[in-house]
């Protein structure tokens, strides 16, 4: 890519995370020339009072398209698969936010805090991790690089948002339908139940947790569990270190949470890896009896970690609290920092 003063950037996709990519393009001051949004249909949006006009993707030609940001759509018919080489072959640079080109040999996958390095071998496309597991890789990569992982355990509590729109409403709709059921009883005899032949989740998310994101693969684990193992392991570049994680959708609408379990391969101490937090980037580091709540980061930028502690029954091994948008840091922030990378 030639240096420019300005790039003409395509945002495809105008749900959540096309909404968040073209605020923090405009937050961030990212040098756009010509700015084109796309999606499966023709029409208008506004963002923060600023309109936009969205052109229908079929039939359109791309050839003054220097950046290209896919929102995440995948699938065999999903936007990445259909027109990532559309835009490719016109010279353009995507940086795509689904899962279909993340684990492919030759794409970058990348979180500029743990690989920024990588970024220049791109052939073209450059991949963006899960959420859940960009944020976990934020809070690791500093630990890492200074004393090595040997396992990681995570637990994630991720919010409704990340399965798309349809389903954080299906989180308020449920939840108001509960609600107006039981206006006129008591909370101690509430009936939580709703019962439906499907649910947008394929369970009920209010007043529930899921312990289900994704479909169910090998040994047991999910799809999005499984990406926690495998994009860990690329983004490391590190297939020695043992991953385990369980994923639950809960009731809340933006922000994941985990519970991130780690051992180090040299000996560290507690104070160590504090100091080392304190550095990283892209960490904000909480005190103990402040740590950072899903309802509190939701519109920022920073990974948070809190509840920092050792695990007293094994040497060299912690735990940290980690919350972060997942709309933000989660996915469009991440895929614009790596343009900016790009572009230097």
């Amino acid at each position: 890519m030639k240096k420019k003063s300005k790039y003409n950037v395509a945002v495809v996709g105008a749900g959540a995370v096309g909404i968040e990519l073209l605020r923090i393009l405009r937050e961030r001051s990212f040098p756009v020339g010509k700015l084109r949004v796309f999606a499966r249909s023709e029409r208008d949006i506004a963002v923060d009072g600023i309109k936009y006009h969205v052109e229908d993707i079929s039939g359109r030609e791309f050839n003054d398209i220097d950046i290209a940001l896919f929102a995440g759509t995948e699938g065999a018919r999903g936007a990445s698969v259909t027109y990532s080489g559309d835009f490719i072959s016109r010279g353009a640079v995507v940086i795509d936010n689904g899962s279909d080109f993340r684990l492919k040999d030759g794409v970058p996958l990348i979180v500029p805090e743990a690989n920024r390095q990588e970024i220049l071998n791109h052939k073209g496309i450059i991949a963006n991790p899960n959420c859940t597991t960009i944020q976990a890789v934020v809070a690791l990569a500093g630990i890492y690089k200074k004393f090595g992982i040997k396992r990681i355990i995570l637990v994630s509590f991720q919010a409704t948002s990340g399965a798309g729109r349809g389903a954080a409403q299906a989180l308020w709709d449920e939840t108001k339908e509960i609600i107006d059921k039981n206006k006129n009883v008591s909370f101690v005899s509430i009936d939580k139940r709703i019962k439906k032949d499907s649910f947008v989740l394929g369970k009920q998310i209010a007043f529930n947790a899921i312990p289900q994101i994704g479909e169910f693969k090998e040994e047991g684990f999910t799809s999005e569990e499984w990406k926690v193992v495998n994009e860990t392991h690329k983004i490391f570049n590190d297939d020695s270190i043992n991953i385990s994680a369980t994923c639950v959708r809960i009731p809340v609408f933006t922000s994941h949470s985990e519970a991130v379990y780690f051992e180090t391969k040299k000996e560290a101490g507690l104070t160590d890896i504090l100091s080392v937090l304190r550095e990283s980037d892209g960490v904000a580091l909480s005190d103990d009896k402040d740590y950072p709540l899903a309802v509190d980061v939701e519109g920022t930028n920073s990974v948070y970690v809190g509840r920092v502690r050792r695990d007293i029954s094994s040497n060299n091994s912690f735990w940290l609290w980690v919350v972060a948008d997942n709309l933000r840091k989660g996915a469009a922030l991440n895929a614009v920092q790596i343009a900016e990378e790009l572009i230097k």
